[in-house]
């Protein structure tokens, strides 16, 4: 039987509605406030000819979209009618002294307990574009996600040279998997071994109809010819960039993460989990079908066969009357492992850096970070372990510890809770060695396990260098997100990072403004941003399995000296620690990890 908690759910939504008032009350908000209820719950869905329940908000997969303005105040009551805590993310919102509502699960709050709710308060201030929400505790963002729209603020327009007609198109490329996402993973994690890969894509839910069972669902947008329409594009996907292409039609890229960039003439774009773009498409072709497709880019070594190699189709279809044909396939969109289209398309990336819509690149660096980003192992030590070792990552051979079961890292940052966290998060790696060689070192190999966090004065201009690796012949892209921040990407490059000539190619001038990136497989990324925003902010690969590893670490922002600089109060009501029903699996002595609760 599935335990439920429904008779707390009275208490918290009393809490909820005191936290409400109080909020508002106390703040001055510059645009509009809006009010959401996301209901998560558990809700069956046929794909690829098979039917399986899983976790979505509002009983729609994807989940509802949420459509505001610039500077705009969001309120979102989260009921838990699942059977497992979880938290949401609002994923390249800055959440300006607010981390109490930015959701990452046991960094900034405690998972919403099944039979409670919880409402954040999502604060717009400079993000304009498209960006998401999702839950942010473990996989649960396979299901649980959606696209958040920002408009341009009241009285304005867009920034493009020629206007969009329309502006009513999201499409969300997700991941599917036959097996309970849950499961599969808890399963995985407890004894050591692979986590899962997805059985198809989808966009808007649909896998398309080159795949099974899926041509009468297939998503459709219908569209008439001359109009010039807006596409707002969220890879939603669990661990796979994609590129992505429409039969026929050029695209012009005009945002990308919530900012607006120059405009890149493009036949396909690649797009990195957790990233958002918005992309023009002018309907002047034959009327007639045209795919929108996408398929997966893998970055990984060419003998790594194992990916998910699903092709997702939705279908652009003009209105009028016309012959039928079968829609017409891009013949634009590259290949899986086509690492040169991937590189030509990123470089082309600028930002808009109009007076209208300025950059602040911070010149004179006070801090300055050279973080390695790789692949490592562990001793197994989990009771249900089936191998020696385990896969792990790491950041600076730290691999991250979640402080699970005590309390969050923001609650023991601000009541002084000692124990659940260190400040030594070092700037440097342990040790220097040929990065980018493949090796099976020892001594490289291993890291250890650790929750250290990185502390930050206000106001320090912070560079950070990502040095990928080759370790165990894994080099790979790593898509790396900054919570409560933007940041501008000043350079990249492949090899090892050259500290004396690489930093003399820099752009100041244009850099891409972004919450989400890649380091490059077997070269580094290097980042400038302004330490500007107070509070507990998570940093880690947007590769779920990198994430799951331990690709991560966080930024405590300390206050500065007045309450407009000072992280604000906590809300009457943050969920507590004590979440039960957290794993889908039990361990049983005798059959091993395989019963589901």
């Amino acid at each position: 039987m599935k335990p439920q908690k429904n008779r707390l759910l009275v208490t918290t939504e009393f809490l909820g509605f005191l936290f409400l008032i109080a909020q508002f009350t106390s703040l001055l908000v510059q645009g509009d406030v809006h009010y959401y209820d996301f209901v998560v719950r558990e809700k069956e869905f046929t794909k690829l000819c098979v039917t399986k329940s899983i976790l979505v908000v509002n009983d729609s997969f994807p989940g509802p979209e949420i459509r505001v303005h610039k500077g705009d105040t969001v309120f979102v009551n989260v009921h838990n009618q699942g059977y497992y805590g979880f938290t949401i993310h609002w994923h390249g919102i800055k959440q300006p002294r607010n981390p109490w509502s930015d959701g990452p699960e046991y960094i900034t709050q405690c998972p919403i307990a099944p039979g409670t709710n919880f409402t954040y308060e999502v604060q717009l201030s400079d993000e304009e574009g498209t960006l998401w929400w999702h839950a942010h505790s473990d996989w649960t963002r396979a299901t649980v996600h959606g696209a958040i729209v920002i408009l341009p603020a009241v009285g304005t327009t867009f920034p493009f040279p020629q206007q969009p007609d329309e502006d009513e198109t999201t499409l969300i490329i997700a991941s599917w998997y036959f097996g309970d996402i849950k499961e599969l993973v808890d399963v995985a994690m407890e004894v050591g071994g692979d986590l899962p890969h997805s059985d198809a894509y989808t966009i808007n839910g649909e896998p398309g109809d080159l795949c099974e069972c899926s041509k009468e669902t297939t998503y459709r947008r219908m569209v008439d010819y001359g109009k010039t329409y807006l596409l707002r594009i969220v890879n939603a996907n669990i661990n796979a960039e994609h590129f992505f292409a429409v039969g026929g039609h050029n695209l012009t890229v005009v945002g990308l993460d919530g900012a607006y960039i120059k405009p890149i003439n493009t036949g396909y774009i690649v797009i990195s989990p957790g990233q958002a773009m918005d992309v023009l498409l002018e309907a002047n072709q034959a009327p007639g079908q045209y795919y929108m497709a996408a398929r997966q880019y893998s970055s990984e070594d060419a003998a790594v066969v194992d990916f998910d190699h699903v092709n997702v189709t939705a279908i652009l279809a003009y209105t009028g009357n016309y012959t039928y044909q079968p829609p017409l396939y891009p013949t634009t969109l590259p290949m899986y492992l086509d690492y040169p289209a991937a590189v030509e398309f990123i470089l082309r990336i600028k930002s808009l850096a109009t007076p209208e819509y300025p950059i602040s690149v911070p010149l004179n660096v006070t801090t300055s970070m050279f973080i390695v980003v790789s692949m490592n192992e562990l001793t197994c030590k989990h009771s249900g372990c089936k191998t020696d070792m385990e896969m792990t990552s790491s950041l600076n051979n730290i691999s991250f510890a979640f402080p699970l079961n005590t309390t969050d890292v923001l609650q023991a940052y601000y009541r002084n809770i000692s124990g659940v966290y260190t400040t030594d998060f070092p700037d440097q790696p342990t040790q220097y060695y040929n990065f980018t060689d493949e090796t099976f070192e020892e001594d490289i190999l291993f890291t250890v396990q650790g929750t250290k966090v990185k502390m930050l004065d206000y106001n320090e201009t912070v560079q950070i260098v990502f040095q990928g690796t080759d370790v165990m012949k894994s080099s790979v892209n790593h898509p790396m997100h900054m919570h409560g921040y933007s940041f501008y990407v000043v350079g990249f490059g492949f090899g090892n990072y050259d500290n004396e000539t690489d930093p003399k190619g820099f752009n100041l001038v244009d850099p891409p403004q972004v919450v989400t990136f890649g380091v490059p497989k077997n070269g580094w990324l290097a980042i400038r941003f302004t330490a500007n925003n107070p509070g507990v902010w998570f940093w880690h690969c947007h590769f779920e399995r990198h994430l799951s590893w331990g690709m991560n670490t966080a930024f405590i922002v300390k206050d500065g000296g007045t309450v407009e600089t000072s992280m604000r109060q906590p809300p009457a009501y943050m969920p507590p620690c004590n979440v039960q029903f957290n794993s889908r699996i039990k361990i049983n002595s005798t059959e091993g990890v395989n019963k589901i609760i």
